[in-house]
């Protein structure tokens, strides 16, 4: 049995990962994949990009069935092209991923079914969106509507900053096309958490619950990033809030899509807002697992994921159960110097531990270059541990973490403290 997953950053190199241990297939290609993939027993890069080629491919190499990860396949239709030649993909088709490659749209469908989230406006005129900020009281989060690789949303603490946000996306075209068209969002006061769950068009599977770290710096400070470390459970997501977000979140959207002539198969990630009165509001979905997330969710799974991609491409997840290590794991993320805004590449990396039963290091932009692992990217590794509890993982990870050292790698120091404050 052959595999085929989809990428080139730290989601993918998990996702392979666990495929090939728990699926023991001939081989897993990752396309196009980075330095860690190729380095690893079983996993075999493929220099691929285009739709149709990957199509080809896989009909070629006769692959069992093929695992998208990241976003941009997603919007460029790839599973559209698998399903109409008969291939196995997991993902959503490109008209069901408008629920995250259109933050205007996937606004629009939340209201249509009652889902709970930020009261927002959408603009393509910046005086209109100035005047909008100016008439209420803010603080408020300005989006891209299209994707961004992360950089499209900017949280503003003062009305300087909104209206600042809004000139780089509307008037200076900061972001291109994927911010010709923004959202201006009230601010949401709490919790953040990620909830990841698998479908099948009508039946759903929770995965274990996680929480990102968005901002570059310790303390939650500076701008957003595609994530800067995770860890998994959540404390936050306790069995009462688990089944308020299945309820009034999760539930409503799968079934909502369904209804709309576009059900959904394949990863639905909802970010939440968890408030301190225990309510939920959903702050965006995206159509993949998350990345960090995945990680440190991979590394807790005790139940095949390639049992669990069968079920769901069979339609009959509502016949699974996921079985997690009740240990914590925490991934911390290593970045290339100038990340997020104009990330360094060619850095050669030195000192990445081996794999353990304890500690995994997953990359992400790396590259081979002249016999040494290089930097390419701007997330570039995701040190990921597990612990008998949260500062056990975060000893574990940082220990891992002091041995690698490459020119101006960025890191947070204080990941999983939220979860730390539950666990004191």
């Amino acid at each position: 049995m052959k595999l085929l997953v989809i990428g080139s950053g730290g989601r993918e190199h998990a996702l392979a990962w666990r495929l090939f241990r728990d699926a023991c297939p001939s081989k897993v290609f990752v396309a196009p994949g980075n330095a860690g993939t190729a380095g690893e027993a079983g996993i075999v890069n493929l220099p691929l990009a285009n739709p149709k080629a990957l199509a080809d491919f896989a009909a070629r190499e006769k692959v069992h069935f093929t695992v998208v990860g990241p976003e941009s396949f997603l919007a460029d239709g790839i599973v559209d092209v698998f399903r109409a030649r008969g291939q196995k993909i997991f993902g959503p088709t490109q008209d069901a991923a408008r629920l995250e490659t259109s933050k205007d749209f996937a606004k629009r469908f939340m209201l249509r079914h009652n889902i709970p989230t930020a009261a927002s406006e959408t603009f393509t005129d910046a005086a209109l969106a100035h005047d909008y900020v100016d008439a209420r009281p803010g603080p408020f989060v300005v989006k891209a509507d299209g994707l961004a690789a992360g950089k499209g949303v900017v949280v503003t603490s003062t009305l300087d900053a909104a209206h600042c946000a809004i000139d780089d996306m509307l008037v200076r075209g900061k972001l291109g096309a994927a911010g010709s068209r923004i959202l201006v969002e009230d601010f949401l006061e709490g919790e953040e958490a990620s909830f990841i769950v698998m479908a099948d068009g009508k039946n759903i599977l929770p995965l274990a619950s996680s929480q990102d770290h968005k901002r570059i710096f310790d303390g939650d400070r500076g701008p957003n990033t595609g994530g800067m470390g995770a860890y998994s459970p959540a404390p936050v997501v306790t069995p009462e809030i688990h089944a308020k977000v299945m309820r009034e979140i999760i539930r409503p959207a799968v079934l909502g899509l369904a209804a709309e002539g576009m059900p959904y198969t394949g990863f639905l990630y909802a970010g939440l807002m968890i408030g301190k009165d225990g309510s939920v509001r959903t702050v965006e979905f995206n159509c993949r697992m998350g990345d960090p997330e995945t990680q440190p969710i991979l590394m807790r799974m005790k139940s095949s994921l390639s049992t669990l991609i069968e079920l769901a491409l069979e339609g009959r997840l509502d016949q699974a159960d996921a079985v997690w290590d009740h240990r914590t794991a925490l991934g911390v993320v290593l970045a290339s110097a100038g990340y997020p805004e104009t990330p360094r590449t060619d850095d050669a990396i030195v000192g990445i531990p081996g794999e353990t039963e304890e500690i995994k290091v997953f990359h992400a932009g790396t590259a081979a270059k002249d016999g040494q692992t290089v930097t390419s990217g701007g997330r570039v590794l995701c040190v990921t541990a597990l612990g008998e509890n949260i500062r056990h993982a975060r000893k574990t990870a940082y220990a891992a973490v002091d041995k690698i050292r490459f020119d101006g790698m960025q890191f947070r120091r204080d990941i999983g403290n939220h979860a730390l404050r539950t666990e004191d």
